[in-house]
């Protein structure tokens, strides 16, 4: 595909999943990455390429509501690569459901929130990778590109306890940091 799509129709009918099923609960999900700005330099020009990634999923209701982010998201990814931009319930049908068969899949999430709600919809992750999250208001460093607030910190502990590894790496050639033991220090 030479040009970005978001889905007009994001929903898996249920005639739809007969031809997904060999690959149902099978996704080739290459990284999953907790990015506030989703769509970006890093996740574009230097993440993306050296995954070898087919398409990327951008995973918020936000996002998946507002025209304008979309838009926006659609000029900033790679013309190389297909997009989507979903809310959590319907990422998780959709990638559990085999939708996407042997597409190399990035998962792109806003929030540490957001992972949260998609395991809890019936998602699946082993790793979580942790990028770039803003200082805001009441929050602490814990690398020099993450900053989070205790309820958030609350958020990763749940999302730990599922049995996700949570880390942090800027980019591809930086080290593989163990997020929650940083977090935890």
């Amino acid at each position: 595909m030479l040009e970005a799509e978001v889905e007009k129709d994001p929903v898996v009918s249920n005639e739809d999943l007969e031809k997904y099923k060999e690959y149902e609960g099978k996704a080739n999900i290459v990284n999953v990455r907790i990015d506030e700005r989703l769509i970006h330099g890093q996740v574009a020009g230097i993440w993306s390429p050296s995954l070898n990634t087919q398409r990327i999923i951008v995973i918020n209701d936000e996002a998946a509501t507002d025209s304008l982010q979309k838009s926006s998201l659609r000029m900033a990814a790679p013309t190389s690569m297909r997009l989507s931009v979903l809310d959590v319930a319907t990422a998780a049908k959709n990638i559990q459901s085999g939708k996407y068969g042997k597409q190399r899949i990035f998962l792109v999430f806003k929030n540490p929130t957001d992972v949260l709600r998609y395991l809890e919809a019936g998602g699946q992750l082993e790793t979580v990778n942790v990028g770039n999250m803003s200082y805001k208001e009441g929050a602490r460093e814990v690398t020099k590109s993450i900053k989070v607030l205790k309820e958030e910190e609350i958020v990763f502990e749940a999302i730990a306890a599922k049995k996700v590894k949570v880390t942090a790496q800027l980019v591809p050639n930086d080290p593989v940091i163990d997020f929650m033991e940083k977090l935890r220090s």
